[in-house]
């Protein structure tokens, strides 16, 4: 089992920043393929970035330019810097971990941006 939890969330001003974190435990890190997901009221959760265990990353459309996904394998954590902040990504954003195939989910954490 991997456990995940993130942090980092909360209320923030169009054009400001904010940085996740989702710190996992119960795997050894540095083979999960780490991605954030993000979802908003009444649509379906979405891709925003991934990252493998070697670094590699890819983003969203919607996120490119403003969105960084880090990986810190000693810590066992994984971070989003968001900056630019719109009101459209208003969503719960999960952390999520692909471990040989089988995935695990964070409960999320709530980002909120005002106009």
């Amino acid at each position: 089992q991997v456990q995940l939890v993130e942090s980092g969330g909360g209320l923030v001003q169009a054009g400001g920043s904010l940085r996740l974190s989702c710190a996992a435990s119960g795997s050894t890190f540095d083979i999960l393929h780490m991605r954030w997901y993000r979802q908003a009221p009444g649509k379906q959760r979405a891709s925003v970035a991934y990252i493998t265990p070697g670094g590699s990353t890819s983003y969203a459309d919607s996120v490119k330019g403003r969105v960084t996904i880090s990986r810190d394998d000693t810590n066992n954590a994984v971070y989003m810097q968001m900056n630019s902040l719109k009101p459209e990504d208003t969503a719960v954003y999960y952390c999520y971990a692909d471990r040989n195939g089988f995935g695990y989910w964070g409960k999320g954490t709530q980002v909120t941006v005002s106009s």
